[in-house]
């Protein structure tokens, strides 16, 4: 049985609910986060959560749990469900209101923990590669709704991944509005050229946690990373193309819109960051 933790009870699955007057139904009025467990232990907790209450501090959304209470459920629920290898979501709703949109008429926020198995997202392209294609829909604009907060509103991302099945893409490349390099559907951008790795500024992207660890894995090894505005043509002549998120690791693009990265295959730096993180994770954390 999958129990799924709602408002400081185990439900089972099948039980878990919300009311239909939830503003994070009604709305996408909250926040979330994807954490992974690998080999007993949670990958960076402690960032996520931070990272989740910051994202509830920019909408001024006040979490009812500390963060260590946070970090507690999670592992309480991972138990429960005896993972230690998992894909882990947490949520917090505004809670239940009416039609309107005043988040004041909400007394309550409502706090879900999902845990499931997860599988590699890619399967077998980890080995092969990625097709990419870049697609018209724009990332949010700061100005409107930062990509730094990780809401329930995640509508900009959906459009850009129905494009990109309908193109035949494995994953869709967002430019912002001054067609700058964002990122991907849900997850960072990584581009190798001549030995030197960039990545774009978390400004119209997300300070993604796997982001940070491939800059940590990348420096250690004695790489330079640089944080710069990118354009299409710094993806188009990369000699290596990375993608990263916790849901999809660090994976290899290998073609964008029509065109080969490289020789067509995975680089050796991407197999040493995929290396490099890989060990981390397997290695690092918090014991369940």
């Amino acid at each position: 049985m999958c129990w799924i933790y709602v408002d400081g009870k185990f439900v089972p699955a099948e039980e878990a609910a919300i009311s239909i007057y939830d503003h994070g139904l009604l709305y996408g009025d909250g926040v979330f986060e994807g954490i992974r467990a690998y080999n007993g232990r949670v990958f960076r907790l402690e960032d996520h959560v931070k990272r989740l209450y910051d994202s509830a501090k920019a909408i001024m959304l006040e979490i009812p749990l500390s963060q260590e209470k946070m970090c507690s459920v999670i592992l309480e629920t991972l138990r429960k469900n005896e993972l230690s290898d998992a894909y882990i979501r947490p949520l917090v709703t505004r809670g239940v209101g009416d039609l309107g949109l005043d988040p004041l008429k909400c007394a309550k926020p409502t706090v879900l923990i999902i845990t499931q198995k997860w599988d590699a997202m890619y399967g077998d392209l980890y080995e092969v590669g990625l097709t990419a294609v870049t697609v018209t829909v724009r990332r949010n604009s700061p100005a409107a709704l930062p990509p730094n907060i990780k809401s329930l509103n995640y509508l900009n991302n959906v459009l850009a991944k129905i494009e990109a099945n309908v193109k035949g893409g494995d994953e869709a490349i967002f430019l912002d509005a001054e067609g700058t390099v964002s990122e991907g559907s849900g997850d960072n951008i990584f581009v190798v050229k001549d030995g030197e790795i960039s990545t774009p500024p978390t400004l119209n992207n997300l300070k993604g946690i796997t982001r940070k660890a491939v800059i940590e894995v990348a420096e250690a090894d004695g790489y330079t990373v640089r944080e710069v505005a990118l354009g299409l043509f710094d993806l188009y002549t990369a000699d290596e193309l990375i993608v990263t998120g916790t849901a999809a690791e660090v994976a290899p693009v290998t073609v964008i819109d029509g065109r080969a990265i490289g020789d067509g295959k995975p680089g050796p730096i991407t197999k040493v960051l995929i290396e490099g993180v890989r060990d981390l994770t397997l290695t690092t954390g918090t014991p369940i």
